[in-house]
């Protein structure tokens, strides 16, 4: 009997140290299921937006950083129109592309929010890193928002801050 129950105590130990794999409520966006598959009307102002996020930020010296985890929010911000995203690019603090997440024109339903995570782990941005937005909307609308939310948190530390786009030519 006592056997049995150092073999069930070991086993409960390994358990209950074992960490779950990592799981988020935010699941990676279906770019197909948003795609728009028809040519986009000439009558639609065009617009680009550039907004910082930092996947790295640099602590005492530039040779100790942290990792941050990127929250990059795309808003819809009009209650009647569709906003078309025609281009998402993740660039490096070097300028160099990473990434393109959008390569041909999506949709977001009016007031609608999608995010890209970009998880902290993931430092190919290192501290300068960026996104470039091509997007399109109906004349008269409101332009779309794009945030950068990046956040850390260690032992009982946290650390949060937040970017927002601005149009470029």
């Amino acid at each position: 009997m006592k056997p049995f129950v150092i073999v069930c105590l070991f086993g409960l130990s390994i358990i209950s140290c074992s960490r779950e794999q990592e799981t988020t409520s935010v699941g990676p966006i279906d770019w197909d299921s948003r795609a728009v598959n028809f040519p986009l009307p000439d009558s639609l102002e065009s617009g680009t937006t550039y907004l910082s996020i930092y996947s790295q930020i640099y602590s005492m010296t530039e040779h100790r950083t942290h990792d941050l985890t990127t929250t990059t929010s795309i808003r819809n911000t009009s209650r009647a129109d569709t906003l078309f995203i025609a281009k998402a690019e993740y660039f490096d603090t070097h300028g160099s592309p990473i990434r393109v997440y959008v390569d041909r024109p999506v949709y977001l339903a009016p007031m609608e929010t999608i995010e890209i995570v970009i998880a902290a782990k993931d430092q190919e941005g290192g501290t300068g890193a960026n996104f470039m937005f091509d997007w399109r909307i109906k004349p008269g609308s409101n332009e779309p928002l794009f945030e950068g939310i990046m956040i850390s948190t260690s032992g009982q530390q946290g650390l949060s801050f937040s970017t927002r786009g601005i149009r470029v030519k």
